[in-house]
C-alpha cells in the first residue's frame, strides 16, 4: 500500500489556533455587528474574472444584486426586477425594474446598466461560466425602467442563471477596480480587507430596500477547523458559516448557547478525473476506480455518516434528480479485472486537493481504498483557492481532485470539453442543448438522460452531498436551512 503526502504540501494545511484572537473584544461588545467564520478566502473581489465560489458566497446578494435571485426555497424571485414577462416564443423577456435602486458610488440603477452588465460578460468576463450568456442576442433599452432581453433560442437554464453571479448588475462607473473596489446595489459595501484574516461589509445607507439588521458584518476566514470552532466558542465570531469537521457538532448541540441549523446544499463533493489524460481517458479505467471507492464507508469517516449519497451531479432539489448511488457499487475485483483488461493493473496517479478539511479527509480514504486495488496516489494539499484555481482547475495540471462544487444546476459544465474535466461526450452535449430549448417535460427527461450517460461514462464519482450545517449563538436568527444558492445570504439574519 503506498500513500503518499508531499511533506511541503501538507504545511500548508499548519495554520495556528490563535487567528481570531483581536476581533473578540469588538464583536462581543457591539450588537449591531455581526462576525462570520468561513474556512475560504476569496483572492479577490472581482468574480467576473476569478473563478471559485468563495467571491460571489461573500458578495452575491450584500454587496452585488441582480435582477432576480433564489428564495429560501430554491424560486426564482424579483430583487432589482419588480416583474417580468415572456413572450409566448420564450425568446423575448421584459423586465420591469425598481425606480429607487443604487449603486453604492451613487449613480441611479436603470435599464442602461441592465443592458451594459448582461452584454458584458460575453464581452470581458473571462470566467468558465460566462458561455451561459451566449444565448443572448440583444438588450434593448425600452425606458429607463424598463429592459428587454432577446434570445436567440429559447433557453430554459438563461432565467435561473440570472440568479447566480451571471446575473449581478454593474455600473459603467464601478467597474474600473473590481477586484478591490466592488460597486453593487446591495445592502452593505465592502469597508476594508486584511489579507489572510478578514473582510468587512459595512451598511449602504442608500440602499432601496430594508435596511439590514446588522450595521457592520465582519467575514473572518480561518482555515483550521480547531481554530474557527474555538472561534466561535471564545467569541471570536458569533456564527461558523459551514462546519467543517462534523465530529465537532454534537459539542454544540449540547451546548445550549448555540443553535445548529442543518440541512442540505448543492454542493456534491466530486472525485474528478481528467478525462482527457492517460489512464483516465480511458473509460475502463475510470469505471475500476469508482468501483473502488466505498462511498459510504467514505462519508462515515470523513462526513461522519453526515451528507447524502446521490451518484450524480444533481442534488435531490433539482427537478430532474434520480438516485443513481447504486451505479457502481463498491467492488474491488470488479475494479482490479477492469484496471487489467486496460493494461493499467498498478497506476500511479496525482490526487491533487485544496488544503480544506472536507478534501484531505475524504482524500485519505480515497487513497487508502485506491491502493487496496494497486492503484498507488500520491496526495498532493494546494492552497485554496489561488493555487488549486490555478493549477488543478485553469492548467488542468492533475489526475484526480476531490473538490466541492456548489454552483446550481453545474451538470452542465460536463456539456463544456474545455472545462476541466477534460470530458467531451457528444450525447451529454446535445442532451443538454435539448433540455435547455424543450419543455419543462422535456427539460427534465433530456438533464434524467445526461446524468445516466455521465455515470455510464464515469465522467467523475461523486461522492456525496454536502450537507448545509451552520453553528450560530442563540442571539442570531434567521438561517437559511438549505443552501440552494452560491451566496451566503445576510439579508435575512437579524438578532433575536
Amino acid at each position: 500500500m503506498k500513500v503518499r503526502i508531499h511533506a511541503a504540501a501538507l504545511a500548508l494545511l499548519l495554520v495556528t489556533s490563535g487567528c481570531s484572537a483581536g476581533l473578540s473584544a469588538t464583536v462581543a461588545q457591539s450588537p449591531n455587528t455581526l462576525a462570520i467564520g468561513y474556512t475560504a478566502e476569496p483572492a479577490n473581489f472581482d468574480f467576473t474574472r476569478t473563478d471559485g465560489a468563495a467571491i460571489p458566497q461573500a458578495l452575491l446578494y450584500n454587496v452585488y444584486e441582480g435582477l432576480v435571485k433564489l428564495d429560501a426555497d430554491g424560486k426564482i424571485v424579483p430583487l432589482l426586477a419588480e416583474s417580468w414577462t415572456v413572450s409566448e416564443d420564450r425568446k423575448t423577456y421584459d423586465f420591469k425594474l425598481r425606480k429607487d435602486a443604487k449603486f453604492s458610488n451613487g449613480t441611479p440603477f436603470t435599464a442602461e446598466d441592465v443592458k451594459f452588465s448582461l452584454m458584458r460578460v460575453k464581452t470581458d468576463w473571462t470566467v468558465s461560466i460566462k458561455s451561459t450568456m451566449d444565448v443572448v442576442d440583444r438588450v434593448d433599452v425600452v425606458t429607463p425602467d424598463h429592459a428587454r432581453v432577446v434570445l436567440t433560442k429559447p433557453s430554459n437554464g438563461w432565467l435561473f442563471s440570472l440568479t447566480s453571479r451571471l446575473g449581478a448588475m454593474f455600473s459603467p462607473t464601478g467597474v474600473a477596480d473590481l477586484a478591490n473596489k466592488p460597486v453593487g446595489t446591495g445592502p452593505y459595501t465592502v469597508s476594508s480587507r486584511r489579507r489572510g484574516d478578514s473582510i468587512v461589509l459595512k451598511e449602504n445607507p442608500a440602499y432601496w430596500g430594508r435596511k439590514p439588521a446588522y450595521s457592520t458584518v465582519v467575514l473572518k476566514y480561518i482555515k483550521d477547523p480547531t481554530a474557527l470552532n474555538n472561534a466561535l466558542l471564545s467569541n471570536g465570531i458569533d456564527v461558523i458559516s459551514a462546519i467543517t469537521v462534523p465530529d465537532s457538532i454534537p459539542q454544540f448541540q449540547s451546548d445550549d448557547r448555540f443553535t445548529v441549523v442543518e440541512g442540505t446544499t448543492n454542493s456534491e463533493v466530486t472525485l474528478a478525473f481528467n478525462n482527457a489524460r492517460p489512464p483516465l481517458n480511458d473509460v475502463r479505467v475510470r469505471r475500476a476506480l469508482s468501483y473502488a471507492i466505498d462511498r459510504k464507508a467514505l462519508l462515515d469517516t470523513a462526513w461522519a455518516g453526515r451528507g447524502t449519497l446521490i451518484g450524480s451531479m444533481v442534488p435531490p432539489t433539482d427537478p430532474w434528480y434520480e438516485d443513481l448511488s447504486g451505479a457502481y457499487p463498491f467492488d474491488p475485483a470488479k475494479a482490479k479485472t477492469l484496471l487489467a483488461e486496460a493494461g493499467q493493473p498498478n497506476p500511479s496517479l496525482r490526487l491533487r486537493i485544496p488544503n480544506l478539511p472536507y478534501a484531505v479527509s475524504a482524500a485519505q480514504v480515497v487513497a487508502s481504498q485506491l491502493a487496496d486495488v494497486g492503484v498507488t496516489v500520491t496526495i498532493e494539499p494546494l492552497d485554496f483557492p489561488a493555487v488549486w484555481l490555478k493549477q488543478v482547475f485553469t492548467d488542468r495540471d492533475y489526475d484526480l481532485s476531490i473538490i466541492q462544487h456548489v454552483e446550481a444546476r453545474d451538470i452542465v459544465t460536463f456539456g463544456r470539453p474545455k472545462y476541466y474535466w477534460g470530458y467531451d461526450g457528444k450525447p451529454v452535449q446535445q442532451n443538454l442543448a435539448k433540455a435547455d430549448a424543450g419543455t419543462p417535460q422535456e427539460q427534465v427527461e433530456a438533464m434524467r438522460q445526461v446524468a445516466r450517460q455521465l455515470s455510464e461514462d464515469a465522467a467523475a464519482d461523486w461522492l456525496f452531498l454536502f450537507p448545509n450545517v451552520i453553528v450560530a449563538k442563540n442571539k442570531v436568527t434567521g438561517f437559511v436551512r438549505n443552501q440552494v444558492s452560491e451566496s451566503f445570504d445576510l439579508t435575512g439574519l437579524a438578532p433575536r
